[in-house]
């Protein structure tokens, strides 16, 4: 098609929307008129107001009552590592093993000198008993039994040093083997076979997992709320109750580092939940006062803001009114109301996405 003939189309079609326009403006239909708007089926609740506790999270460290830091008492390298993290393990049970050979050694000349000794004061217990007979019956001097009642107290004397010797060093010899101090779990094994180990080396720990306590900071501009009983719920990090608890010690000064003030509380669970050091979350519940409480599904957030549609009569019908709330803590499939909301109100609570400020609404109840 030529540029001429798509010239003469275009002016064509401009013609006709002229005419249908001029058209229009000679003959204007009735306004048709509106329809009523439907009230839309809801169901509604009645608020009421409940005891709704008062609470803050915080983190919480769970640490057990008894729990020991193992160093060896004597230096050398390590020969034999028994027991492998987290294992449970008996009280006197062997964990580690250092080298004892050379210690082994002392204790055994010890022993070889012990032997020597006991002969000797075997052999002067013997003598001083011949001269003291000998000497009442007239045959030896004083003096030669004097000699032997002396040689007699130098044995016996050498003799129990000899005997605590060897006791001592057997005693050290002991301490080449680790054990564990009491009933426990075994935490990290830092070092390995064949490193050497001083009076300093951290081995390893034992921890007893049982009668735990939760160590929770609070801060002090709360300080006046802090006592003792004070409510505790400890939960998992996916917000699982796991105990509820309460305290039972106050620190009397405020962590320097912290700025906080320590609590402690109680923890019964068994060391399947809980272990030493795990760090789970801790709701404190300060109080509890009556607050409204609404349906989780009758809460609708845009941005930062809250808001319900509370049914209302109007005109002798009822309407959904748009109405902002401040959200308190969840309970349970429900939001508590700090502000917003009032005793016997009627919130809509099915339907919510389709209605707007002032819509008619029919209640179905609920």
């Amino acid at each position: 098609m030529t540029q001429s003939k798509l010239l003469r189309t275009f002016l064509a079609g401009c013609f006709t929307l002229a005419l249908l326009a001029a058209t229009g403006c000679q003959k204007k239909p009735a306004a048709a008129a509106r329809p009523a708007m439907q009230g839309l089926p809801v169901q509604t609740v009645t608020v009421a107001m409940s005891p709704v506790a008062q609470s803050s999270e915080y983190v919480a460290t769970i640490k057990s009552r008894r729990s020991a830091t193992l160093q060896p008492q004597v230096s050398g390298s390590l020969t034999e590592i028994h027991v492998l993290s987290g294992d449970h393990v008996k009280a006197g049970a062997a964990l580690l093993e250092i080298d004892p050979r050379q210690q082994q050694a002392e204790v055994a000349s010890l022993r070889a000198t012990e032997r020597q000794k006991k002969a000797l004061y075997d052999y002067d217990t013997i003598e001083v008993e011949r001269q003291h007979k000998l000497f009442d019956a007239g045959v030896t001097s004083r003096d030669a039994y004097d000699q032997a009642q002396q040689a007699f107290e130098n044995a016996k004397a050498d003799y129990e040093a000899a005997v605590e010797s060897r006791k001592t060093q057997e005693q050290l010899l002991a301490y080449y083997t680790v054990r564990a101090p009491f009933d426990g779990v075994v935490g990290d094994i830092p070092v390995h076979v064949g490193d050497y180990v001083t009076t300093s080396t951290m081995l390893t720990t034992v921890d007893e997992n049982k009668d735990l306590e939760a160590y929770v900071y609070l801060p002090t501009e709360r300080a006046a709320e802090v006592r003792m009983g004070l409510a505790i719920d400890l939960t998992d990090n996916n917000g699982t109750l796991l105990e509820k608890t309460a305290v039972d010690f106050i620190s009397p000064e405020v962590d320097s580092t912290l700025q906080g003030i320590l609590v402690k509380a109680p923890v019964r669970s068994g060391p399947e939940m809980l272990r030493n050091a795990q760090i789970i979350k801790a709701k404190v519940i300060w109080t509890t006062k009556p607050m409204a409480l609404v349906p989780v599904l009758a809460v609708i957030r845009q941005g930062e803001q809250s808001f319900v549609f509370v049914m209302l009569k109007q005109n002798g019908m009822a309407v959904a009114h748009r109405t902002p709330v401040v959200l308190g803590d969840s309970v349970g499939n429900s939001y508590s109301i700090v502000s917003g909301l009032s005793a016997g109100d009627h919130v809509i609570v099915s339907g919510t996405q389709f209605l707007v400020d002032g819509m008619p609404v029919i209640p179905m109840g609920g």
